[in-house]
């Protein structure tokens, strides 16, 4: 089950059923693949098809009930759900629905929490959804009070030590960029080549990677890359998120093609001292919103005017999870979240420098969980 023991998986079951109770909450009704994965151990690349709807129901007392498509019965088998009820999926009449309600009905439940707000979304076509609530008009659908986010915040060792391999795993293919980059070469070369590097250092996979080249920095850190040859002044930026045994990584890398312009260079070198001052700002007790002003004091002076709209956020089976690092969320931080701190330092004319790494926050302040860089821009060979 993905590293992770039959234990850890009750373990996560008992929490949550302990905050259901306090809640009132009769069941979790969850859809996603995260959900499936941290409550069930469930992982497969098959989520990427959109043509079955799946449910892991978690009662407030006893044991976890999948209705699933019946192509997963196998692989669910091995997770640590024994009830599993399935049906022949596709279906265009009735796909999976009156299976889901008579399930429900018979665990007698009068309240199901969905998981809901930021960074959640529900895996269900709304047309089916409707047709579970008018099948169940006594069952009250809502959202779970913030339980599964609560739990799924605070990692426990395990998944700490889960994230860490991951982000050497990023390390380790980001320290290979010059065997891939150097002035001439396209960049789409340079994002192929480099999700080559990923898989060869150990990733499952690589789901994200974006990036960007630029003589003053870079427009923008979501685009695909294009066939443009790096040149001679170049700042390459490359951001993923790598995946080993369902979590993730989040980090960047920035480098330069030759020697940097003092512009760049000095921005870089304050990208890097805003997420040292991101990394002291976190410990127990202090608000998300604090981190953000840390880092924003130096990269703006404090001003708060950020492009991206935040400076970071959580990190785990989702590349971006709760709490989000920006002046509105008053999340307090606790031992075993991990975070993504992402400071922004413009440079000129819409150009910035976008500088990431990944920490844990313990009991006595944070720790690194992928190696900070210095100053210095590294970088790649010209012609």
């Amino acid at each position: 089950m993905n590293g992770f023991t039959e234990a850890d998986y009750r373990q996560r079951f008992t929490k949550a059923q302990s905050l259901m109770a306090d809640a009132g909450v009769d069941a979790l009704l969850l859809t996603t693949p995260s959900e499936f994965t941290y409550f069930a151990g469930f992982l497969t690349r098959f989520w990427e098809s959109p043509a079955r709807p799946w449910y892991l129901i978690l009662p407030a007392s006893g044991e976890p009930v999948a209705v699933i498509p019946a192509i997963g019965e196998v692989l669910m088998a091995r997770s640590v759900v024994r009830d599993i009820r399935t049906w022949s999926s596709p279906d265009l009449i009735d796909d999976g629905v009156s299976l889901l309600a008579d399930t429900l009905k018979q665990l007698r439940v009068a309240r199901v929490g969905i998981p809901s707000g930021a960074e959640t979304h529900m895996r269900v076509p709304l047309d089916d959804f409707a047709a579970l609530k008018a099948s169940l008009p006594k069952v009250r659908f809502g959202d779970d009070v913030g339980i599964t986010r609560r739990l799924r915040m605070v990692k426990s060792v395990a998944e700490i030590e889960a994230i860490r391999t991951v982000c050497r795993i990023g390390e380790r293919a980001f320290a290979r960029v010059h065997e891939i980059a150097r002035e001439g070469t396209p960049l789409d070369e340079v994002f192929r080549r480099f999700q080559m590097l990923c898989l060869e250092e150990g990733a499952d996979w690589v789901p994200y990677l974006a990036g960007a080249a630029g003589q003053h920095g870079v427009a923008d850190v979501i685009s695909p890359a294009t066939d443009r040859p790096l040149a001679k002044g170049d700042l390459l930026m490359l951001d993923t998120g790598l995946v080993k045994g369902g979590y993730f990584c989040d980090f960047d890398r920035n480098y330069s093609v030759g020697a940097p312009s003092d512009l760049v260079a000095s921005a870089h070198a304050k990208s890097v001292e805003a997420a040292k001052a991101g990394f002291q700002a976190s410990r127990p007790g202090v608000r998300a919103c604090d981190v953000f002003h840390a880092m924003d004091a130096v990269c703006t002076g404090g001003s708060g005017t950020v492009s991206a709209g935040r400076m970071g956020h959580g990190l785990g089976l989702q590349l971006t999870e709760w709490p989000s690092l920006m002046a509105q969320d008053e999340t307090v931080l606790e031992a075993g979240m991990v975070l993504t701190l992402e400071p922004v330092v413009e440079t000129q004319n819409g150009f910035m420098i976008v500088h990431e790494e990944n920490i844990v926050v313990t009991e006595s302040g944070a720790e690194w969980l992928t190696k900070p860089i210095g100053p210095e821009l590294p970088r790649l060979e010209t012609a």
